[in-house]
């Protein structure tokens, strides 16, 4: 096993093969950062999303998907351009993988890829334990998904973020309002009919809990560009609110406890999730 990923190992508590899995596929991405960074991907780029709040907020659930946002929009930006510096840089910590872009079935801003990998053989590499692997089929692949937004709403606000593991390295990332409008965005416009997230959920308690103020423009931006508000709504402090209390009114709380619960250690914290618990919480939600 690689040092480094040993290092990395020692934040995990283990208990079972579900947590090594889950522990191997966060160091991955981290790796996968990394990789990223030293390609100079974040010289146009910009780090959001769950995994984003997990790696430097200390967001306490796992989160499936790298997500990234050009500073500003660009139809020509090609993401498989970084994949040969990707590609050596994991090598370079022992993944045996493979790195490959999405095709697209339809038109969209997102330009997604994925790196592959066999799950009992980097498994093998992170713990060196055959008992645990053996119960792991052949064929099963592990995968870190990463995408990109090309055309990006406005008005996002960044900052720098530095990690010392694997290595030293520096990652441009939405800074906390703007990540916090992106989340209500999402618990605003996802599509809840077909699966319900959960995950949404618990990220904005986490936002709440941690005293974050929403970057009001860029959310109006994020609204306007996917329809749900029209160009003479303000989407002032009170409006967002108001949405969002409605949108906590159709939430079937059942099934988002459902989605969210295998991606968390306690499920008992979802006890108190209600429409009542969601519009008093969010009374005091502040903008900026």
């Amino acid at each position: 096993m690689s040092t480094v990923i040993e290092q990395m190992l020692k934040n995990y508590q283990v208990d079972n093969i579900y947590d090594k899995k889950n522990a191997m596929k966060e160091i991955m991405q981290e790796i996968v950062l990394c990789g990223l960074s030293r390609a100079g991907f974040f010289q146009k780029a910009a780090f959001y999303g769950g995994t984003a709040l997990r790696i430097f907020y200390g967001l306490d659930r796992f989160s499936e998907d790298l997500d990234f946002s050009l500073e500003t929009a660009d139809p020509e930006f090609e993401l498989a351009s970084y994949f040969p510096v990707l590609e050596k840089e994991v090598r370079a910590f022992g993944l045996n993988v493979s790195i490959v872009e999405k095709e697209k079935t339809k038109e969209s801003n997102i330009q997604s890829a994925f790196m592959k990998g066999n799950t009992k053989e980097h498994l093998l590499l992170f713990y060196a334990d055959e008992q645990a692997a053996g119960g792991v089929a052949k064929n099963e692949t592990v995968k870190i998904k990463f995408e990109v937004d090309i055309q990006p709403p406005a008005f996002a606000t960044f900052e720098h973020k530095y990690r010392l593991l694997p290595i030293p390295y520096e990652v441009k990332m939405y800074d906390m309002p703007s990540l916090f409008a992106g989340k209500i965005h999402a618990v605003l416009c996802r599509a809840w009919q077909s699966r319900i997230k959960g995950r949404d959920l618990y990220d904005y308690v986490f936002y709440l809990s941690r005293g974050a103020s929403v970057n009001q423009k860029h959310l109006r931006e994020r609204l306007l560009q996917s329809g749900y508000i029209t160009p003479d709504a303000a989407c002032t402090q009170d409006e967002i609110i108001k949405m969002l209390s409605e949108r906590f009114h159709t939430i079937d709380y059942s099934q988002a406890k459902t989605d969210v619960e295998p991606f968390i250690r306690d499920p008992s914290v979802l006890n108190v999730w209600s429409a009542d618990f969601f519009q008093q919480i969010t009374e005091k939600l502040a903008v900026c």
